[in-house]
């Protein structure tokens, strides 16, 4: 059953610049996420998704503009706090502990929560979206494949019973099968346990199909937002993310040149 959506937004972006010493990565970047829903925010190599996420997340603090999540000002805020606020963040890259087993590594999700019932239970809960994780409990987790360590970090930030979700690129290096089912998976645990999710990836059609809410950045700017389902049928979107390039359509054609969006 779908979960309701809020109005109120979970997290609130206000004109957030980040930079890399002299060089911009987001100008002005102002987006919201209701509770209750995949939002995804679509780019190009480059276009300063994963910016967004490390200064939400507090990992790189903004120059300019402030972040809110559940009406609390957290803009540079330590990374922790902003963990034991309920907010977690799956890097691009996963990021598992190689070294440390698979239960460990969901362990060290929950390392904030001192209700052992809870903990329990929920390792459950993620053993049940990822049957395999509950085969290779045991192994190191630097063993599992790609995919599976994909699913892991996953299942270590759903450890720490979050509110939201920052989840980076989940389909890096993986194939279409499993990137599909991933997704059905992040889909399945908005809809059944209500978790928040605010999704960057560059497989343009999976996040439009998975989220409902989109942005669009190009060179650090959003241009474009709009439902994921009124996304899919602008024009831009579907020649320059989707591949549905319209006969007699200027190769050259950029969001730059065209500024039509609204």
């Amino acid at each position: 059953m779908s979960v309701p959506t809020s109005d109120a937004p979970v997290l609130k972006l206000s004109n957030v610049e980040s930079a890399y010493g002299p060089i911009k990565a987001i100008r002005g970047v102002s987006l919201q996420v209701r509770r209750g829903e995949i939002a995804t925010v679509l780019g190009s190599n480059g276009a300063g998704k994963t910016t967004i996420l490390k200064t939400i997340s507090g990992i790189i603090d903004p120059r300019k503009g402030s972040v809110e999540f559940k009406g609390e000002n957290i803009t540079a805020l330590d990374p922790a706090h902003i963990v034991q606020q309920g907010l977690l963040h799956v890097p691009e890259g996963r990021e598992v502990f190689p070294l440390l087993s698979v239960r460990d590594n969901l362990l060290m999700g929950a390392y904030t929560r001192k209700d052992r019932d809870g903990v329990a239970r929920d390792m459950e809960m993620v053993f049940g979206y990822f049957p395999i994780l509950r085969e290779r409990a045991t192994q190191d987790a630097g063993l599992l494949s790609g995919g599976q360590q994909q699913m892991l970090a996953i299942s270590r930030a759903l450890m720490a019973n979050p509110d939201l979700i920052l989840l980076d690129e989940p389909s890096l290096g993986l194939s279409p099968k499993l990137t599909k089912e991933i997704f059905e998976i992040v889909v399945r645990i908005n809809r059944e346990r209500g978790t928040t999710i605010l999704l960057v990836e560059q497989n343009a059609n999976m996040a439009l199909n998975a989220a409902d809410y989109g942005y669009v950045l190009e060179n650090g700017r959003i241009v474009m937002e709009d439902t994921c389902a009124h996304l899919r049928e602008k024009d831009d979107i579907k020649e320059f993310y989707l591949g549905m390039k319209e006969a007699g359509v200027r190769a050259d054609r950029r969001w730059k040149k065209k500024k039509n969006w609204r």
